[in-house]
């Protein structure tokens, strides 16, 4: 008898193709499900009403075909499941000329920028007025700025391509070549529709599983460059800083980390800080109040969630929420300094855990913003899961060559 370190190492172990589950076509049928609501509940002609008719037809096919596919998530499905969720709804609303309205708002900021050196309007009086996001997020609408209404100038396009190259990137970095993952990835409801409707969130978490390849592999410097960069779009960014650095500190040591976390504030403070001197209060009135729910005019990213409804029931909500953002980040925080993660899928979890705490407590959030710790989770397990790179351990398993005898053999593995 052989004692073998890890389960089904050959054919003649793997239990029967038919007894096994098959998540990819119940989780197309569930795709297809949730399209379809976000369709029929939407308000009539939006674009989030044209991706979830679209998209929900996309997911049916996709199941389908996967139910004659033999091989579980296979790449057929995946590729219809993309055209019909993001693909097909992203050049009718092109087409159509109809898009998420953070697209305008980024388009405008790049306007204000190149006119009044900042891109935050000084007396904003409409919600379209507001930019949130941070300065560097207006280099997606310079193209629009240069030519015009072009199709190919248009933000929404231009986030989708600094999602997919800040991905792909990282799976070169990790010397990676799979890529059926990456369709499966851009086929998540999560992920599609931001990208066919133009929401500003993908390039950032795109920007940020790069970082987190960077650091897999122990350059320091990139990972910092990159977070940075991330970090000077949106404050959804910044939270990646503390837990990246953690993260090498505990894999290469003070220095990496130190390296990492100056490049990636320098970086950060260098987008940043033109625009906030030159109009203070236009930018804490745009990027500080308004993400916050705290400005004159009530932010558009409101959902039911727990941070929204003690906002609006309970007396002083929005100080409830903030003290209860505050305390949870604390607690990470402390996590990071008491048992800092060792892998980088560890990080990624650890990430996701903040993020999705202060998406459930901020007064002013989205259920759109679960893109965060759902691509975490999910990329880090498909890209990061494998072994890591570094010295090699023994693992030493019995060899059983009859009832009473025994040798041991070595396997090496990477640690």
């Amino acid at each position: 008898m052989r004692t073998l370190p890890f389960p089904w190492p050959n054919s003649a172990h793997k239990p029967p193709t038919r007894a096994r589950r098959r998540w990819d076509r119940l989780a197309l049928a569930g795709c297809a499900v949730a399209a379809l609501v976000v369709g029929l509940l939407s308000p009539a002609d939006t674009s989030q009403q044209a991706w979830g008719l679209t998209a929900a037809v996309g997911y049916g096919c996709a199941a389908v075909v996967a139910l004659r596919t033999p091989t579980p998530w296979a790449r057929t499905p995946a590729l219809i499941a993309v055209t019909g969720a993001l693909v097909a709804p992203l050049l009718y609303l092109t087409v159509i000329g109809k898009a998420q309205m953070e697209v305008g708002v980024v388009e405008r900021a790049a306007d204000l920028l190149f006119s009044s050196g900042t891109p935050y309007h000084s007396h904003p009086q409409a919600t379209a007025e507001f930019n949130p996001y941070l300065p560097g997020m207006a280099l997606f609408g310079v193209p629009h700025l240069l030519f015009g209404n072009s199709p190919f100038a248009s933000a929404r396009l231009w986030f989708l391509v600094g999602f997919f190259a800040a991905v792909v990137g990282a799976l070169r970095v990790l010397s990676d070549q799979r890529r059926t993952g990456l369709f499966w990835l851009a086929a998540c409801p999560l992920v599609a529709l931001p990208l066919a409707i133009g929401g500003v969130d993908p390039p950032v978490i795109g920007l940020i599983c790069l970082a987190l390849a960077f650091a897999h592999r122990g350059d320091a410097g990139r990972a910092g460059l990159v977070l940075g960069l991330a970090a000077a779009l949106k404050w959804t960014a910044w939270p990646a800083v503390p837990v990246v650095v953690a993260l090498l500190a505990a894999r290469r040591g003070r220095r990496a980390a130190l390296s990492c976390g100056t490049t990636a504030a320098g970086a950060a403070v260098l987008a940043v800080l033109p625009a906030a001197l030159v109009n203070g209060a236009a930018f804490y009135e745009n990027a500080v109040l308004y993400p916050l729910g705290l400005g004159p005019t009530a932010s558009t990213a409101r959902s039911p969630l727990l941070g929204s409804l003690i906002s609006s029931l309970l007396p002083h909500g929005k100080a409830i929420t903030l003290a209860l953002i505050a305390l949870s980040a604390a607690a990470v925080g402390a996590s990071l300094l008491v048992r800092p993660p060792r892998t980088a899928v560890a990080a990624a979890d650890r990430l996701a855990l903040g993020l999705a705490l202060a998406i459930a407590l901020s007064p002013a959030t989205r259920v759109g913003y679960a893109v965060y710790p759902v691509l975490l989770l999910a990329w880090s397990r498909y890209a990061l899961g494998g072994p890591t790179e570094g010295p090699t351990t023994d693992r030493r398993i019995l060899v059983r060559t009859g009832p009473s005898r025994g040798r041991e053999a070595d396997l090496k593995s990477p640690a």
